[in-house]
């Protein structure tokens, strides 16, 4: 039985200004799920305006309560999980346990982040007259944008939405258009929390909404994750109003592995990054560098645990390959099977759509005879698919991680502690593991890329109070008289 879902503006579910919907349908299935508010330019105003109305009360609210605020969140979402999960794969398409781990992420992020209600920690210095103090506070910055993908419904926005809400700021929020019943769901655990009226906003749509988010004048800051190529295009317009913008966009992650390397582990961790959410991450794996002494045995193995993956209804008992998310994702990914043979490439397994009767499923596929620099191993493909490249040595093999347009993650497969070490101080990405697939951040440590990944800004971890505060530095004079700078004339 499909949802009827409105936007969330000033502590009410409304329609549309316009009175315009769009629907979300199931990808296994092609069931209809939700049937949508479409949101325009005015809901995005309506929002804006109610944010901008509560901002003051929520801003002088003590970071204490406002983070209490997020811990009860985090209970209600946990107390939701399950049912949460479920929707979340009836609409998007990841397997049911990969779906508990995106809502587990929000979890551990309210938890994490209501934390910082009692930590957002500034600093003193020492001043240079006598009879002075000097300290630097974190402030709120005011309204906050959020354009958030599909993929990961729950764990990216909360990656946004909670430490902007424990830092002071408003929220409008608008979520990828393929997951609105989802989105819906996990604002209904803030209202259960008790967020004030006004303080967090949903509207729901597509560009239409989006862009006229990034533009309107009273929004501070756009935190956005989605393809590159979109969100240069939303940094270019929110940079010519002067907004703080945040970026974490495309990825090509490859996993290196060595001759010396565990090759039962390098197996395991590359089947998973590879074909985990129907590689419809940012994190995943669609480059393997494989070293030359091992990459017959290395690859025959990996032909074989794919020939074992099940796919299906992520909700179906033993299922490990769900859907991918859409029609035009499945143009997408089978317009690069046309590329690979332009390009001469061995297609091992898959290449092809798999026939399940229905739902947008493709099988998983291995390209092998890969060169550095084709365009299946250079752009971001976006589906279960894997290209081999090989190589003859590591320091070739770091050349071929790093030569490229994205810098999220890379992983290196080695039992050499030198070799480790080199790669950690020489692969250009702003996440590295070692002996582990290139998934799996956990919320206490900054996460975001390099290059064509993201603008230097970090989502997680202390580091992601940066987007969602500004420094105020504060000088008290308690001499009773004013004083002049005597050091070089300064004031």
């Amino acid at each position: 039985m499909s949802k009827t879902t409105h936007h969330y503006i000033g502590g009410e579910w409304r329609p549309s200004i316009s009175g315009g919907t769009f629907k979300s349908y199931n990808p296994a299935t092609e069931e209809l799920v939700a049937i949508a508010a479409e949101g325009t330019a005015e809901d995005v105003s309506a929002a804006v305006s109610a944010a901008k109305a509560a901002y003051n009360d929520w801003r002088l609210l003590p970071a204490p309560r406002r983070g209490e605020i997020l811990y009860r969140a985090a209970e209600i979402l946990t107390e939701r999980k399950e049912a949460i999960s479920r929707l979340m794969t009836s609409e998007m398409g990841k397997v049911l346990s990969e779906a508990r781990g995106d809502v587990q992420e929000a979890i551990d992020m309210a938890y994490y982040m209501g934390g910082e209600g009692r930590r957002l920690m500034g600093y003193t210095a020492p001043v240079e007259m006598p009879n002075k103090f000097g300290m630097a506070l974190r402030d709120s910055v005011g309204l906050v944008g959020l354009v958030t993908p599909w993929n990961f419904p729950v764990a990216v926005p909360s990656w946004k939405m909670l430490p902007a809400l424990v830092a002071g700021n408003c929220v409008i929020w608008k979520p990828g258009e393929d997951v609105p019943a989802t989105s819906a769901a996990f604002v209904e655990v803030f209202i259960e929390a008790g967020i004030p009226t006004g303080v967090l906003n949903l509207v729901t749509g597509a560009g239409v909404t989006g862009a006229a988010l990034v533009k309107h004048p009273d929004v501070r800051v756009i935190s956005f994750t989605g393809s590159t190529d979109t969100g240069l295009g939303v940094y270019t317009q929110a940079a010519a109003l002067g907004k703080k913008v945040t970026l974490e966009m495309g990825g090509k992650n490859a996993i290196i592995v060595l001759d010396d390397a565990n090759l039962n582990l390098a197996v395991d961790a590359i089947n998973w990054s590879a074909f985990g959410t129907t590689g419809q991450r940012c994190t995943a794996t669609s480059r393997l560098i494989v070293q030359k002494g091992v990459k017959k045995q290395l690859v025959e193995a990996l032909v074989e645990k794919a020939k074992t993956l099940k796919l299906g209804y992520g909700l179906e008992d033993g299922v490990e390959v769900g859907p991918l998310v859409n029609q035009k994702a499945m143009d997408k990914v089978s317009g690069y099977m046309d590329v690979a043979r332009e390009e001469g490439v061995r297609v091992l397994i898959g290449g092809a759509r798999a026939d399940l009767g229905k739902g947008f499923f493709f099988q998983p596929t291995l390209f092998d005879g890969v060169e550095h620099g084709m365009r299946v191993e250079q752009e971001e493909i976006f589906g279960p698919v894997l290209s081999i490249v090989e190589v003859e040595t590591m320091e070739e093999a770091v050349h071929v991680s790093n030569n490229i347009r994205y810098g999220l993650s890379s992983s290196i497969f080695t039992e050499n502690v030198n070799q480790a070490f080199r790669a950690i101080r020489d692969l250009t990405t702003g996440i590295v593991y070692v002996n582990h697939g290139t998934t799996g951040a956990e919320i206490q440590f900054p996460f975001g890329g390099t290059r064509g990944t993201g603008n230097g800004m970090r989502e997680a971890g202390q580091a992601a109070l940066d987007s969602f505060t500004e420094w105020k530095s504060v000088y008290v004079d308690y001499s009773g008289q004013l004083q002049r700078a005597q050091i070089d004339n300064r004031e």
